[in-house]
């Protein structure tokens, strides 16, 4: 028997049964109402929103960034394996400062301290002259540290002596990163420049040791420019400021900018001196989200021992359940990177650092034959090892382009490659930059010269008006995208108008 039906009235229908369209619900999170609607941008909004929803949405919008892999701008480590990417999933939600609750997350620490401490060559003979060092949030942080010990150590023998401590400086080259002028800003420190010439990019440690004086905190000393790459001459530095200290009665130091090259010069140039091997090294900085070969952000400060680290600076604290001595200008963060960098350490070991630097080495050196076999391109980065994994690079002459117009042109094909001018006294050099990491396979650099290779018979073919309009537009949207209007056009009292990093 087959039993009769009837479709029900609309005026019937009770809001019960009313279908999850007509409710704003849907299987598809497109056929939902809030597919219709402005995503919140600038209050809080009312209702809620199902999770798979606020996901996608958010997903989709990230989906207009470029793409990690393809951005050789960034030193950033952009690959880890999977295990690793476990570990810190699994251990996000632990705030690493809370040494009682999360004691092995502590140690781990402990354990990169002392093996990136023994990595540099710190020397360890003597128990009540042992290095110390501290996770930092990148080097950033790691070097406001730094110039801050630099600074109270100077000071304390200056009211030890009698003498006024007005006016402390630091002598750096031009090409330091940004960081270092805000560290001299925030802290008050005088910033003394080494400047940059037409054949010198870095700093001359002649030049810097001329500018020492009673005060003088300390000397900056970089390896690995960002802007070229190179390693500035640590050991011609120290020889030289060991004569100026001892026919002055002088003790300024040396910190090392190791933010890029300190996880490569060990394993590539196992032979150059840098570290704590020079007695006037007192303190370095690496980042481990560099070539540490780590997700940002993590970044190291390792001193040469306590005695270059004032007391006044640390703070013994035990309100967290345990007896904690702290050095830092953050204070709750995820253990997860820290766990990260330690897995990286022992996964790889001396023998997997020195595969992994050698082959993006070696990677570098085959995109400098491929850019010099154009005949448009001057090398201005080292190779072979003598600086860091990256290539810097210039026309050779006038075009109706720029090395700006070639970046703008590689974007159309995902390549995201800065192009900028050098440090100041230098700044009518303009350059472009590929850094080479450890996902930028040999496959993948010859994927980027096609592309260059199209992008520059493109540029050929193209008129100069053409190529002047299509830079006006990418002017026009970087300030369509400026939404900092209390500062839009303050013009920087320092002497940098552009930074990279």
């Amino acid at each position: 028997m087959v039993f009769l039906s009837n479709a029900i009235s609309a005026s019937r229908l009770s809001d019960s049964e009313q279908t999850d369209v007509q409710k704003g619900f849907s299987s598809t999170i497109y056929g939902t109402r809030w597919s219709i609607e402005p995503i919140p941008r600038f209050e809080l909004p009312k209702d809620e929103m199902p999770a798979n929803v606020a996901y996608r949405f958010i997903k989709d919008e990230l989906a207009l960034d470029g793409n990690p892999l393809l951005n050789l701008a960034s030193f950033v480590t952009t690959y880890m394996e999977d295990e690793a990417e476990k570990l810190m999933a699994e251990n996000l939600s632990k705030n690493f400062i809370d040494y009682e609750e999360y004691p092995v997350s502590a140690e781990l620490q402990n354990r990169c301290v002392n093996i990136i401490a023994r990595l540099f060559n710190a020397p360890l003979d003597k128990p009540e002259a042992e290095a110390m060092g501290v996770s930092t949030v990148g080097s950033s942080e790691a070097i406001m540290l730094a110039v801050l010990a630099m600074k109270k150590r100077w000071q304390g023998k200056r009211r030890a002596e009698g003498k006024s401590t007005e006016n402390p400086n630091l002598i750096m080259g031009a090409n330091v990163q940004v960081c270092w002028e805000k560290a001299c800003r925030y802290l008050e420190v005088d910033e003394r420049y080494v400047y940059c010439t037409e054949k010198m990019f870095v700093l001359t440690p002649e030049k810097a040791v001329e500018l020492v004086d009673e005060n003088t905190i300390g000397i900056c000393a970089i390896l690995g420019s960002t802007y070229t790459g190179h390693y500035e001459d640590v050991k011609t530095l120290n020889d030289l400021l060991v004569e100026k200290n001892e026919a002055n009665n002088l003790d300024v130091p040396i910190h090392v900018d190791a933010a890029s090259g300190g996880f490569v010069a060990p394993f590539v140039c196992p032979d150059l001196e840098w570290d704590f091997r020079l007695p006037l090294v007192r303190s370095i900085n690496v980042s481990g989200h560099k070539y540490g070969l780590c997700y940002a952000g993590i970044g190291w400060a390792i001193w040469r021992s306590a005695e270059y680290l004032p007391k006044e600076l640390i703070f013994n604290i035990n309100y967290l359940g345990s007896d904690q001595a702290s050095f830092t200008l953050n204070f709750s963060k995820s253990a997860a990177h820290v766990i990260a960098q330690y897995y990286v350490l022992i996964r790889l070991g001396r023998k997997g650092f020195t595969s992994i630097m050698h082959n993006i080495t070696n990677t570098a050196d085959h995109l400098i034959e491929r850019l010099e076999k154009t005949g448009r391109f001057e090398i201005l980065s080292e190779r072979g090892g003598r600086g860091l994994p990256l290539v810097a690079f210039r026309l050779k002459k006038e075009y109706h382009y720029n090395e700006f117009d070639i970046a703008n042109r590689l974007r159309e094909h995902g390549w995201i490659v800065p192009a900028y001018t050098m440090a100041p006294h230098a700044e009518h050099i303009k350059l472009i930059r590929v850094v080479v990491r450890e996902d930028f396979t040999l496959h993948r650099c010859d994927d980027f010269i096609r592309d260059l290779l199209n992008t520059l018979s493109l540029l050929d073919k193209l008129d100069a008006k053409s190529i002047a309009v299509k830079r006006t537009a990418g002017q026009r949207w970087t300030l369509l995208k400026n939404v900092t209007l209390a500062f839009k056009g303050h013009k920087d009292a320092s002497f940098k108008q552009n930074s990279i990093c």
